[in-house]
């Protein structure tokens, strides 16, 4: 081989050995502020710690960035092995970090010693890395039905598809994927770093309460695996959701014989959440009227979103966000009412909601544009954006109260699901029997569960009607210009 040719061959190996990234070579140990200042660019770039030997921070063009490590093995051929992503929260998980979770720049380096630590005593990293990556693709594949992979897709398929309303969100939170309007019929992927990944080669009767454990307490401190966290701090909504998705799947896994004990019964259970009683007082009521009146923010493309219509059904007819949100057309009928199926509601039972005129009024405003929906803006899914939405409308609501109650005024946090609440308690107060309101809104407890549910079976449809319509000309006065206004210490100023 000539010199010519070997430098040729030289220069090959080398690119390849880089695939396309940009060394950067740092002069002393990287600092988050470091990594927060390093920006993306057209290639992959690749930063060298300093602080540990052979550990990298690789940043994507997308802006994604995570740990590396590049040695070469026993033979002397270059190897690499993604660590996991970096995590700038700098809340540690406890325990000793594993290849494939959310890494902070302290984690990434305690790894990192690890792994050298393990080579220095002759281990094949790589080696050991690349047979697991393969038995966990082996295993999922096979459905050997003993990994957590496999018997995740069990699960999913046997069980949870058949009896539970929301199994596209179980299988989220356990690693699936499925796509936007997926069937049962449709196989779903995996969610990067998501649980199913994570675990996928692993036996699922090896998975004890404190690996259980361990994933709880990353949700709730950074976010549930595979899936961004919408905001920042500690959740326990977020643990508490993880919890249930794994108690359920271990619980029928027991059940099957295919574990012998249920992990998630020794593992913590996330703080219960606690219950709300928030209400709507009548001033924030009509901010929240008047504030729907220009909350429809035109979009950069395409018409503003029905958010307007929307938020009124929800405080008139006292329904859940999900049921009006995917309200469909053949559910509305010409008699002025509205036939939920059971599997559009929470408790799996059909109910009809008698439309006041109001009511009806909002509904007819929406044009129809092709889709089953009523509110929707692309045709084939319902409105979405709601946590953009309610920002906006918590502005203009406070916007409305310190021009009305003076510059200190101020509006007490609620949410959405606050408006059914309201509903119930407003015609609560217009003195409408309690059995009525919990029929007219589908609420199966109190004066309709137990004994009294199973030998009352009277649908009590006119003073349904009467009730809903009743709280409806309520609200219709209470918003109307000519309302007399409460004195200026009344409401939630």
């Amino acid at each position: 081989m000539t010199n010519r040719s070997h430098q040729r061959k030289s220069q090959t190996e080398r690119a390849g050995d880089t695939e396309g990234a940009q060394d950067q070579a740092a002069p002393r140990a990287l600092t988050d502020a470091v990594i927060k200042k390093c920006k993306p660019d057209k290639t992959r770039q690749r930063i060298r710690d300093g602080g540990v030997q052979s550990l990298f921070l690789i940043i994507e063009p997308s802006g994604v960035r995570s740990f590396e490590m590049r040695f070469r093995r026993p033979d002397g051929r270059p190897a690499k092995i993604r660590l996991g992503r970096y995590d700038p929260t700098k809340k540690e998980i406890k325990g000793a970090p594993v290849v494939g979770q959310p890494l902070t720049l302290a984690a990434a380096r305690a790894l990192a010693a690890d792994i050298l630590r393990r080579r220095r005593l002759g281990e094949d990293i790589i080696g050991e890395h690349k047979a697991a990556r393969h038995c966990q693709r082996t295993a999922i594949k096979g459905r050997d039905g003993s990994t957590f992979g496999a018997v995740v897709r069990d699960y999913m398929r046997e069980y949870a598809q058949k009896e539970t309303r929301n199994w596209r969100e179980t299988g989220r939170l356990l690693g699936l994927h499925y796509a936007v309007g997926a069937t049962t019929k449709d196989k779903p992927g995996e969610r990067k770093d998501g649980l199913a990944a994570r675990w996928g080669d692993k036996d699922v009767r090896a998975i004890d309460a404190h690996l259980i454990w361990q994933a709880v307490d990353e949700a709730k401190r950074l976010g549930i695996p595979g899936i961004a966290a919408r905001n920042k701090g500690l959740s326990e909504a977020r643990a508490r959701a993880l919890f249930v998705a794994l108690s359920s799947l271990f619980k029928w896994l027991h059940k099957e014989r295919r574990v012998i004990t249920n992990p998630a019964l020794g593992a913590y259970y996330p703080e219960t959440a606690k219950v709300r009683d928030r209400v709507l007082s009548r001033d924030e009521i009509r901010w929240l009227w008047a504030a729907t009146e220009t909350v429809d923010a035109p979009r950069v493309t395409g018409a503003p979103k029905p958010f307007k219509p929307i938020l009124r059904l929800l405080l008139l007819t006292g329904s859940r966000l999900n049921e009006v949100a995917g309200m469909t057309r053949c559910e509305l009928h010409d008699d002025g009412t509205w036939h939920l199926p059971g599997a559009r509601t929470k408790n799996g039972k059909p109910h009809v909601v008698a439309l006041s005129p109001l009511a009806r009024d909002l509904i007819a405003t929406i044009r129809d544009k092709g889709s089953d929906f009523v509110f929707t803006t692309n045709g084939q899914t319902p409105v979405s954006g709601w946590n953009r939405m309610k920002r906006r409308l918590d502005a203009i609501m406070l916007a409305l109260a310190k021009k009305e109650k003076g510059s200190r005024a101020t509006i007490p946090a609620w949410r959405i699901h606050d408006l059914r609440r309201t509903a119930v308690t407003g015609m609560a107060e217009l003195g409408i029997r309690p059995d009525v309101i919990e029929l007219a809104i589908n609420h199966v407890s109190g004066h309709r569960g137990g004994i009294a549910g199973v030998y009352n079976r009277s649908e009590l449809w006119n003073e349904r009607r009467e009730a809903l319509e009743q709280w409806s000309r309520h609200v219709q006065v209470l918003v109307s210009d000519n309302v007399v206004r409460l004195p200026r210490h009344g409401g939630a100023a």
